[in-house]
């Protein structure tokens, strides 16, 4: 156990020349680390790191090679992954059947396995080193601070690479001193909204109440989206330490994560987290001897996008049916059993104890002017490089698709970048120099939202994409206003017409004139920005909507009623493959004799047949 800031500091001396040591090669070892992320262990990292295991006591090796699993390495198009120190080359797409070549080869015989090393998609350079990636270059870890680096269950291992030190260094100071670092840092809520943290604390702060609460939004629920994931499966003392050192700026001796349960790991993790956390008594009473006492607990989420609204949340940890309130009083007034409440994200709380470690000044080295340091980006989508990123505010839109990203796969056109989820906009490539902060999303129509950033090519219908958030949107309303319940109802019934070609330009006005009231007399934040991306896609596509309402044509090809598929006569080869896989018998046509053809009205636009026909005689027609 862990009582005073010195031996805290003494000790995180001591795991930090350990941690160090696996990776600088001082105590004489070969470390094999394997990404233990949610999406590197859905592609078989479990298995890899059973056959590394195997292989290190089948060929004698326990002595100089060990296996560490660590936490997301982020580019995960590219994982599963092993990182190998003190060499650092990082393998990418590694199979367990890979494992014994590397052993041989790079382990026992000092040689790189060059095929299993990153290609970078606009050069096809390969990399050896993950920070010579482009991938890595124009990134800042800091909410993301131990990912990749750590394993998530050590608790050495995290207080080598910094944990409560934070902590420590708040508890040296009054609340107030605390609240007003926070304040001058100018960290902004990143869970959507982009409130200023620190003036949240300062409300919480000045109630006078001796129960007060904080609680960690961990409800994530945008399509693509798992920033939150990651930071609570792969550093989720970090959130931790983050939220005690909340509890003690606003007078709170309790605090509560609010977690989908569709996230086991992160789950997992951080209940582990908490136990070592009290075993250190780093949470509980008298924590590091300042009498400032602590807990955590854990509530779970049963999957309501709308729980992601603090105030619905905070109806569901009471377990009352989730569904928002008007607003004020807000939460850090009378929130949680109407006590004075903050609410703040998984990586509003991750970023907190990086301020406190190393000062305002530099958290505030990066960002803008009114969006100080970095944001967590689940960057995916029509992108080389799908993965999580955390970069500076401040970087261009431009940087992050093709930079970052590594740019559109097979050569095809980027159209446009949807931010923000289900409640954000389509952003063009006309304004991909933007730089990426709180209020120059909003003023593109779309907004920052937890971090969520999904590419889109030419071969994209924005008709479609508007119609695929409205469908999530309308099955997660919570129902309790009409202008939500009923608008966005309203507004997927008219983009369903659209799509299916009987649409007129009546249509379309009143598709506008239903998002802008819904946008103006939604209950919550959630509502109000709902016809966020068909608001968005009007503004920026209008004649891609005009083309299937005037001319019933989809222009990218999707939208299935609008689109016939044909043979060529002068391809076809009479060879029936086509007919034979179509589910519905809409080829006819006789084997050697006559051309196959389609029938538009038995055609259900499956696209078996353009895929079946080997000679290119099948394509999609307006």
């Amino acid at each position: 156990m862990i009582r005073t800031p010195d031996e805290l500091l003494a000790r995180a001396a001591v795991c930090k020349e350990i941690l160090d040591s696996k990776f600088n090669g001082s105590d004489g070892k070969t470390y094999l680390m394997i990404c233990g992320g949610g999406g590197c262990v859905a592609s078989g990292a479990l298995k890899l790191e059973e056959e590394c295991n195997r292989l290190i006591e089948e060929k004698g090796l326990s002595e100089k090679v060990a296996v560490r699993k660590v936490g997301c390495f982020g580019l995960c198009s590219q994982g599963p992954f092993i990182r190998i120190y003190p060499e650092d080359v990082l393998y990418r797409l590694v199979k367990p059947e890979d494992i014994e070549e590397i052993f041989e080869k790079d382990i026992i015989g000092g040689e790189i396995v060059e095929r299993l090393l990153y290609v970078d998609p606009k050069t096809g350079e390969k990399i050896a080193k993950q920070e010579d990636i482009p991938f890595y270059k124009k990134q800042k870890k800091i909410a993301l601070h131990g990912c990749g680096v750590i394993n998530p269950e050590s608790f050495d291992e995290a207080l080598g690479c910094g944990a409560y030190q934070g902590l420590a260094n708040a508890l040296k100071m009054t609340p107030q001193e605390v609240v007003t670092t926070v304040l001058e840092s100018g960290l902004r809520g990143r869970g959507g909204g982009g409130f200023l943290t620190g003036r949240k604390w300062q409300f919480a702060y000045n109630q006078d109440s001796k129960e007060k609460y904080v609680v960690c939004n961990g409800d994530e629920g945008d399509p693509g989206a798992f920033m939150d994931r990651s930071i609570l499966e792969d550093n989720p003392l970090s959130v931790i330490e983050g939220m005690t050192i909340a509890g003690y700026a606003i007078g709170a001796s309790e605090g509560y994560f609010y977690v989908r349960a569709e996230y086991p790991t992160a789950v997992k993790r951080l209940r582990n987290a908490i136990a070592m956390a009290e075993a250190q008594g780093l949470l509980g009473d008298d924590i590091l001897g300042s009498g400032f006492s602590f807990r955590a607990h854990i509530r779970l989420g049963a999957g309501a996008f709308v729980c992601g609204e603090e105030t619905a949340l905070l109806h569901s940890i009471q377990g009352l049916r989730g569904m928002p309130r008007p607003r004020p009083p807000f939460p850090a007034v009378r929130g949680l059993w109407d006590k004075p409440t903050i609410v703040n994200n998984v990586e509003t709380l991750a970023t907190v104890p990086y301020i406190l470690r190393n000062g305002v000044a530099e958290f505030t080295k990066y960002g803008t002017t009114g969006s100080k340091g970095t944001k967590v980006f689940a960057l995916g989508g029509k992108v080389n490089n799908v993965g999580l990123v955390e970069v500076p505010m401040g970087t261009t839109l431009r940087e992050l698709v093709y930079d970052i990203g590594g740019g559109i796969p097979n050569g095809k056109e980027f159209k446009a970048i949807q931010t923000g989820g289900p409640s954000g906009g389509c952003i063009t490539a006309d304004e991909l120099d933007v730089s990426i902060d709180f209020d120059n999303l909003v003023a593109l129509g779309s907004m920052m939202g937890s971090g969520g950033a999904i590419v889109m090519d030419e071969d994209n219908c924005m008709v479609d994409v508007a119609k695929f958030y409205m469908e999530f949107i309308c099955d997660e309303s919570c129902g309790k206003c009409s202008p939500c319940r009923i608008g966005t109802k309203r507004m997927l019934e008219i983009l369903t017409k659209i799509t299916e070609g009987e649409a007129t330009m009546q249509d379309l006005e009143d598709l506008e004139t239903i998002g802008n009231a819904c946008q103006s007399n939604s209950l919550c934040s959630l509502g109000q920005s709902a016809a966020n991306p068909v608001i968005s896609t009007l503004a920026s596509f209008y004649d891609e909507y005009l083309a299937h309402i005037q001319d019933k044509k989809c222009p990218a090809h999707v939208c299935k009623n609008l689109t016939i598929y044909s043979i060529d006569p002068d391809k076809c080869k009479r060879c029936s493959l086509c007919a034979k896989k179509c589910p519905v018998g809409a080829i006819s046509g006789i084997v050697g004799k006559t051309n196959f053809v389609i029938d538009p009205e038995v055609c259900v636009r499956c696209g078996l047949c353009i895929s079946s026909c080997k000679f290119g005689a099948i394509s999609k027609d307006q």
